[in-house]
């Protein structure tokens, strides 16, 4: 299902990297839990298999959208004696307690419950998010361990055979990785309660020392103002919106949204998104092109000052954008004013008379470059890129290659016959589908647009 807190720890992971910053990132793998059980049980299916056989696809899947890979990938099942012994601790500090061959925080053992959420204990109902297990002795208490039911998959510990509850795992595999203080938390905020909270407190119960310095919590991916979600049926998966979006493009309209905000899901945007990323890359092309036709020699410092400016400007804004909670969407609104000059000195007549201008795209290249490789958006190549991205314009249209070029050279003959109205005519039906056609003094070419009636509904992304 779509989601990007991978998005944006992946982001952060570049920015800090880019910074200098040592980063160790850790990505754990939930494959023991109530909800993988019960559906490998639907389809016969050993649960830690079907966990395995997901977790490849999510690795997929991140390889398309160009999230870094974590430095370490624990998985639950790979880590039951840390979790056994981080319980152990929490009981030995009388913070948790048997109920038969089950095991529970007990939260009146941790006054500072809460304080990441502000919630008051005294504000949750009982029983409405799991039901009401009356051994407990206060309804928020949560499992740490819970003892083996039948057909289960279980694990021996001194409390008898079970698995762990869901919170624990987090704790355990982070500690044995960073240690009970690290710098960064991620995860979406429906985690931040009761997911987190209860890390929190388990974590400070194994060892009064633990601290998290920054939690990092993504907003949701909406559709019409609700939550994408499996429950309400409205969810597509990364694979499905590939199918018909580059994933740069994808990328590009993730990234487009300050990652605590929502981001309302739409095919009008994700059109809006991937037209942008043709005007990107296709404008970084022409530049490197120019440079590489001229044969010019390496950059210099004497640039002339509109541009050294425009430079210093747009990093500045990089800068001070990404280090303030990472506002990516900040950053891609800086880069127009690059791409602007890029092309005045690319194709209007007074920027080809420029002075330095050669050396000035090659300098303007170099800078946005840099940058949308600190964003995870820069592709193999540019040549590439922009080829995919005309393959997945023609998927959208149902058109082939040939068709088009058919159709301009229907166009063509048209115009040569002064049969101009009929010239329109073809340009605008292909408009409508999201080809747009271009004229030239070598000739009339196409690239991917909007489609005609999407451009009237969305706000272009900067």
């Amino acid at each position: 299902m779509l989601g990007f807190t991978s998005l944006s720890i992946s982001s952060s992971g570049r920015y800090l990297r880019f910074m200098g910053y040592q980063v160790n990132y850790v990505r754990n793998f939930t494959d023991v839990d109530d909800k993988i059980i019960a559906r490998a049980g639907q389809l016969g299916e050993d649960p830690i298999s079907l966990s395995r056989r997901f977790c490849e696809e999510f690795h997929r899947d991140m390889g398309y959208l160009h999230c870094l890979p974590p430095t370490v990938e624990p998985r639950v099942s790979d880590h039951m004696p840390q979790i056994i012994d981080m319980i152990k601790q929490i009981i030995d500090n009388g913070r948790a307690y048997r109920v038969e061959g089950d095991v529970y925080f007990s939260v009146d053992e941790f006054p500072q419950y809460g304080r990441l959420s502000g919630r008051n204990l005294k504000d949750n109902r009982a029983g409405e998010r799991v039901a009401v297990d009356s051994r407990k002795r206060n309804p928020a208490d949560f499992a740490l361990w819970k003892s083996a039911k039948e057909g289960e998959p279980f694990w021996e510990s001194p409390w008898g055979p079970g698995r762990p509850g869901w919170h624990i795992e987090c704790s355990a595999m982070s500690a044995a990785y960073l240690g009970y203080t690290f710098d960064i938390h991620g995860g979406g905020m429906d985690l931040i309660f009761p997911h987190h909270e209860n890390e929190i407190a388990q974590s400070c119960a194994a060892c009064d020392k633990s601290n998290i310095s920054y939690w990092i919590h993504n907003g949701f991916v909406t559709i019409d103002s609700q939550k994408m979600s499996k429950s309400l049926g409205n969810f597509f998966t990364i694979r499905q919106v590939i199918e018909l979006y580059h994933p740069l493009a994808l990328r590009l309209f993730l990234i487009g949204t300050h990652y605590r905000s929502p981001i309302n899901y739409s095919n009008v945007q994700l059109e809006s998104a991937s037209d942008r990323a043709y005007y990107i890359y296709q404008t970084l092309q022409d530049c490197e092109e120019a440079v590489c036709l001229q044969n010019e020699p390496s950059l210099n410092d004497n640039l002339p000052t509109e541009i050294d400016d425009m430079i210093e400007k747009f990093n500045d804004v990089f800068l001070y954008s990404m280090s303030d909670d990472l506002h990516s969407a900040d950053v891609l609104s800086a880069i127009s004013d690059p791409l602007k000059t890029a092309n005045d000195l690319l194709h209007t007549r007074k920027g080809k008379k420029q002075g330095m201008r050669i050396q000035s795209l090659a300098a303007l290249e170099k800078t946005m470059r840099n940058v949308l490789d600190v964003l995870g958006l820069m592709p193999a190549s540019y040549h590439e890129v922009l080829h995919e991205l005309r393959e997945k314009a023609l998927k959208r249209a149902k058109l082939t290659e040939d068709h088009v070029i058919e159709k301009i050279n229907e166009r063509n003959a048209a115009r040569k016959n002064k049969e101009y109205e009929r010239s329109d005519l073809i340009r605008k039906d292909l408009a409508a589908l999201g080809i747009a056609l271009m004229d030239s003094p070598e000739g009339t070419s196409w690239r991917p647009a909007v489609p005609l009636a999407m451009q009237e509904q969305f706000a272009p992304v900067s």
